[in-house]
């Protein structure tokens, strides 16, 4: 077996997981969804705010000011996540571990990144209704624009807006979100020379 892991059987979700026969994972299923619950290593920051705008369920360790490699693996095993890593050495060790296998991604640009994740089978678009926090990872829930007081840094001319039901930060879909888009429309789904 390689160090790396690319489209290997058993890396992409399956169909008793709520995927479809290509072994995608639904995108009408992606917020919430267990098969699309993820928890991502120190290294993978931006990659989880990227997963977050997508409708990805992402946990990352940071956030859970969690980064031993046993806690981890246990945080993944306990929360159903699949652990996404750049760490060759944690991601063998896991692959033994109860769940779905580990994807271990090479690249250091989020770029290639995406396009690894996106080889391993997750759809990589973001939807019209935001459902993630990109900050916190939690829900987002569309705020009634004639009954909210607006934060300052909230453009009076941006409809419809939302709120982590969380951390309180405010979203939109502007020119950020128009250049995630663009970014995503990019991705060539890529993985890892033998």
């Amino acid at each position: 077996m390689s160090d790396h892991d690319g489209p290997e059987e058993g890396d992409r979700p399956n169909a008793n997981d709520g995927s479809d026969a290509s072994g995608r994972p639904n995108a009408s299923d992606r917020p919430g969804a267990p098969h699309d619950r993820l928890l991502l290593d120190a290294m993978l920051g931006k990659l989880a705010t990227y997963l977050r705008m997508c409708g990805y369920d992402t946990a990352f360790a940071l956030d859970r000011e969690v980064a031993a490699d046993d806690r981890l693996r246990r945080l993944a095993a306990d929360e159903h996540r699949r652990l996404v890593t750049r760490d060759v050495a944690l991601a063998r060790r896991a692959r033994g571990d109860e769940g779905p296998r580990p994807l271990l991604l090479e690249p250091h640009a989020v770029t290639d990144q995406l396009g690894q994740v996106a080889a391993a089978g997750y759809e990589l678009t973001l939807s019209t209704r935001p459902a993630r926090c990109g900050a916190c990872n939690g829900r987002l829930a569309r705020v009634d624009d004639a009954d909210a007081t607006r934060p300052t840094y909230v453009p009076d001319d941006q409809s419809p807006t939302w709120r982590c039901e969380d951390c309180q930060q405010w979203f939109w879909t502007g020119s950020h979100w128009d250049r995630v888009a663009d970014t995503l429309a990019d991705v060539t789904p890529d993985t890892p020379d033998p």
